[in-house]
């Protein structure tokens, strides 16, 4: 299969290659056949390989108990609303985040791939410019924020498969460590850093982010920042101490938080804002949302001192900006049609076939309807501003 595969993309390629350079009379010739093979492209040729990437540290017959367990630390959801928010799920949440995480990432690290790239995070947007532009732009200000260049030490806490860590490297040359829970970012994340070139600079850790002190020496690093990444802490004063305890004296953290905005109107008591938190939790591994104002006072009560925080998606209305959440609903281009509701329920049923076939491994379909359900949710976040993915923050340790 994986060999038909190989040579079904091979051909393709020189499809769209030949599309891309006799655009009009193919299009005139045979526009149905060129739709058909972007439409391949761009939803069937990566699909085929979710949850049975060579690295994978998740085992086929793992998926669904991974899956299993996962759905445990979210009963209720969807279904209940408001059972996430009950005190004890909460805490169960946080006793539990490591498994959480763990599984959460194991579950959806192909998907993000597949789907978004390897920077997995939004960004602000301005007319004019490319999804991808935003997304390095927005590493790039955290960058130029905390005056990085080829002289300074950094940590990224909560790294994922290192996207920004490597965008930022080549954009200032700096040293930089990431940290992620999840053994299989590690693997993947190591092997791009071999592929640019960069791994005497750039490389991944495995370690729990709550427990930095004990993965890397205290007062030796510069910079740290953490991009959407600590909204996963079930405990941010410790989590943000273990920053601090990293960084010397003066040195900055810089980063983007997920919040929910009660001064945009986010009410608890609303039982639609409820559900959409509650959405945006199940569908993103996280214990609980958090407030701009709970974000700032856990960075002070670990002995920092915050210098500037602020929504950078404050203008996300304006006429002037593509909301930050477009991207999931997505334009009809090559490029972006896999983030589309209609690409995504393409690849959902694409992936469903697979799954029927035992051709991907058995619980995949339930990744693939979870992450549908919770882009649903962004959106809607988004739309009625009561979240935000770009709580900016920049903070000095005293």
């Amino acid at each position: 299969m994986t060999r038909n595969n190989e040579k079904l993309t091979q051909f393709i390629d020189k499809i769209t290659a030949a599309a891309g350079e006799h655009s009009t009379p193919l299009l005139l010739a045979g526009g149905a056949t060129v739709a058909v093979t972007l439409l391949y492209k761009t939803c069937f040729s990566g699909s085929a390989t979710l949850l049975q990437n060579k690295d994978s540290v998740l085992k086929r017959n793992q998926v669904k108990n991974s899956m299993d367990d996962y759905d445990d630390l979210f009963t209720g959801a969807r279904k209940n609303v408001g059972s996430l928010h009950d005190q004890a799920s909460i805490q169960k949440r946080e006793k539990e985040y490591k498994t959480m995480i763990n599984n959460f990432y194991d579950l959806v690290t192909d998907f993000y791939e597949w789907g978004w790239g390897q920077s997995f995070h939004f960004a602000p947007r301005v007319k004019g410019e490319t999804f991808m532009e935003s997304i390095k732009r927005a590493e790039h200000y955290l960058a130029l924020r905390a005056g990085m260049g080829p002289n300074t030490k950094a940590v990224d806490v909560g790294c994922g498969v290192g996207g920004p860590m490597r965008n930022i490297q080549h954009f200032t040359n700096s040293d930089i460590t990431g940290v992620t829970i999840n053994e299989y970012q590690v693997k993947v994340g190591n092997k791009y850093c071999q592929e640019q070139g960069i791994a005497d600079k750039c490389r991944l850790i495995q370690g729990d982010f709550q427990k930095l002190p004990e993965l890397l020496p205290a007062g030796q690093f510069d910079v740290a920042f953490a991009i959407e990444a600590t909204c996963h802490s079930p405990d941010r004063v410790q989590c943000f101490s273990g920053v601090n305890q990293l960084l010397k004296k003066g040195g900055l953290f810089v980063g983007y938080e997920w919040v929910v905005l009660p001064e945009k109107g986010f009410d608890p008591n609303n039982k639609d804002h409820l559900r959409i938190k509650e959405g945006i939790e199940v569908g993103n591994g996280l214990p609980t949302l958090a407030t701009a104002e709970q974000v700032q006072q856990a960075l002070k009560d670990s002995g920092f001192e915050v210098l500037e925080a602020f929504d950078a998606n404050a203008n996300v209305h304006s006429p002037h900006q593509i909301p930050w959440y477009d991207t999931l609903n997505g334009k009809y281009s090559l490029s972006g049609f896999r983030m589309t509701r209609l690409g995504r329920m393409i690849t959902h049923a694409v992936v469903s076939t697979l799954e029927l076939l035992w051709i991907a491994p058995k619980g995949t379909v339930r990744v693939s309807a979870l992450l549908n359900a919770t882009a649903i949710d962004l959106v809607d976040g988004g739309k009625q501003e009561i979240f935000t993915p770009s709580y900016f923050f920049l903070a000095r340790k005293k």
